[in-house]
């Protein structure tokens, strides 16, 4: 499957959207083609992006359909429960990651649909694109950009864009 102008891809030299390269970063792990939580690596493959989540609390909504984070809002990471990979609210007793974070990592956030909505047990969860902490240091799994990179690319998606890693 090709790409088109609206889709976001990873390659060795950036991830590509409209023509232009962006420094971003991968996973710990590198890029694997048998992803597994907690291996804090990136899957390959092409990924929808199916929701677009944002702190109102420090930055404008950057399209329509963008979804505020809320106080409470959180991501299961727990293989063993029923709402594994799949936004949950607090108090939630399993393990999860927190959406509203203090540092602005999770500022605005592109969800995919890695093992999203029917999950499989243990194949890995919350497969995100959000602001990198730094220039070449790792994700857990995740694709991380540059803050203005990321808003500007967010504020062009459109519902169709998708996410290729190669």
């Amino acid at each position: 499957m090709s790409a088109t102008a609206h889709d976001l891809v990873v390659t060795p030299r950036g991830l590509l959207f409209q023509g232009r390269y962006y420094p971003c970063t991968v996973g710990r792990g590198g890029i694997t083609d048998e992803k597994r939580e907690g291996d804090g690596a990136t899957p390959r493959g092409v990924h929808n992006i199916v929701g677009l989540l944002f702190r109102p609390d420090r930055i404008a909504r950057p399209t329509d359909w963008a979804l505020p984070i809320h106080i409470g809002d959180l991501w299961s990471d727990d293989p063993n429960h029923s709402d594994y990979n799949h936004m949950v609210r607090a108090p939630y007793g399993h393990s999860h990651e927190r959406l509203r974070r203090s540092d602005p990592m999770y500022d605005l956030i592109l969800i995919t649909d890695w093992n999203w909505p029917n999950a499989e047990k243990g194949k890995g969860s919350a497969i995100f694109i959000h602001q990198w902490r730094r220039p070449t240091y790792p994700t857990a799994g995740c694709i991380g950009l540059r803050r203005r990179d990321l808003l500007g690319i967010a504020k062009a998606l459109r519902p169709e864009s998708r996410l290729i890693i190669r």
